[in-house]
């Protein structure tokens, strides 16, 4: 019980007193730097792709138009886009990682250092 005390005090003072900068908190918005273009770019691409294929369906089905030829092309367009969605992702994290891998490295490296 009385742990369980020294915890929610400890909980509640971390609240109130100053943060620090800190080399883990440079780590974590570099990696998070890395990783948001490659996601934000996955997101868009592949709700895009997701439209296109709905609106190919609605084309093919005559939902929206009469033109079925349109609409297995557009959705076959949108199942493209759908497949190379994850692909892209990958490609463009990993010219990120290539990117930042030195400075993440080092600072990786500087503050397990520290813990020695």
């Amino acid at each position: 019980m009385n742990n369980e005390k020294e915890f929610l005090v400890q909980k509640i003072r971390t609240q109130y007193t100053e943060k620090t900068h800190t080399a883990l908190d440079d780590l974590k918005a570099l990696d998070k730097r890395v990783k948001r273009p490659a996601t934000v770019f996955s997101y868009l691409f592949g709700t895009v792709g997701a439209l296109v294929l709905g609106a190919g369906m609605s084309l093919a089905m005559g939902v929206i138009g009469s033109s079925m030829p349109l609409g297995i092309g557009v959705g076959l367009l949108g199942i493209l886009m759908v497949a190379v969605n994850y692909p892209l992702y990958q490609r463009i994290l990993g010219a990120r990682r290539k990117k930042y891998a030195p400075e993440i490295i080092a600072i990786s490296d500087r503050i397990m250092n520290e813990n020695q």
